[in-house]
């Protein structure tokens, strides 16, 4: 990839970032037919903590400690919305087609900008707030209230959507100084710790030889989805690269085909193809009015 631009490499490890996201979540939707949300949390997170430890550091550097108070209050909360992202969306996918909830959580940027203009007073001008709506009524396609096909799970993907924008919202407040393998660290202990506590005294259940396979497969890739999306934004412009994080719909969708035989319905598709579209229409527009250096920008 060396003779390739800044540019093409970092749309490649995007791509790739988001094939290995989703293969994390396809393993998990497997193993979660085998064994309870609890203990699959809890074993992965296991596995997770000894890969952070020993492999991320080649990466990203050591796992340090000693971060402000501040730093600390940050890191926690992040690591808490950590938390309820895992649960959330996880058990969206147990009931719902991975497409779809793949699809909901791409409505991240949108939900990213809507926060940050109220809470960090980001100027949010008429366009991108005119692309927001129309992409949560891509949610909407999706979940369907009121509708026959509706189904409640879905909002469980909804709200691991809000989980995971306080989520990264919250790194906003993090100092350069604390390292990204302490705060990721934080993350996955404390999904770690809070399965591992709730499923205290729960019946475990066996797991098979493909229970195993699909165990390492899910720890494997989401560190490998880590480190590659961390790469990513040391290489070309985001404004050219974020928006292939899209592909995780192309992804999802041909995971959820194959290996589960789902397919999303008409609805849930045009949805899914507005929240991508006004998704890349925002991180485009966001990155043109940062370019504009002089004078007042109208947004």
């Amino acid at each position: 990839m060396t003779k390739l631009s800044d540019n093409t490499r970092g749309a490649i490890l995007m791509a790739l970032s988001m094939a290995a996201f989703t293969t994390n979540d396809s393993f998990m939707k497997g193993l979660l037919e085998e064994i309870p949300l609890l203990q699959a949390l809890t074993l992965r997170g296991l596995l997770n903590i000894a890969m952070i430890l020993v492999i991320l550091p080649v990466f990203i550097g050591p796992v340090r400690f000693d971060l402000s108070r501040k730093d600390w209050m940050f890191t926690l909360l992040r690591a808490g919305a950590e938390v309820g992202a895992s649960f959330s969306f996880l058990t969206a996918i147990t009931h719902i087609p991975l497409a779809n909830a793949t699809a909901i959580m791409q409505t991240l940027p949108l939900s990213i900008t809507v926060v940050g203009a109220l809470v960090f007073k980001d100027q949010l001008g008429w366009r991108r707030l005119v692309a927001i709506l129309i992409g949560f009524c891509g949610v909407l396609l999706i979940v369907k209230p009121g509708g026959e096909g509706f189904s409640a799970q879905g909002l469980w993907a909804v709200l691991g959507m809000g989980f995971v924008t306080v989520r990264d919202l919250s790194v906003r407040a993090i100092s350069q100084n604390a390292p990204t393998a302490t705060v990721t660290f934080a993350a996955v202990a404390a999904v770690t710790v809070v399965a591992g506590g709730l499923s205290f005294g729960s019946q475990w259940q066996p797991l098979s030889t493909l229970g195993y396979v699909q165990l390492l497969g899910t720890s494997g890739f989401v560190i490998i989805g880590y480190v590659l999306s961390v790469t990513v934004m040391r290489v070309g412009e985001i404004s050219f690269v974020s928006p292939f994080r899209y592909t995780a719909l192309i992804w999802a969708l041909l995971i959820g085909l194959f290996a589960f035989g789902e397919w999303p319905d008409l609805w849930a598709l045009i949805g899914a193809g507005i929240i991508a579209t006004t998704g890349i229409y925002t991180v485009l527009r966001e990155a043109r009015l940062r370019q504009k250096a002089d004078g007042p920008v109208k947004r």
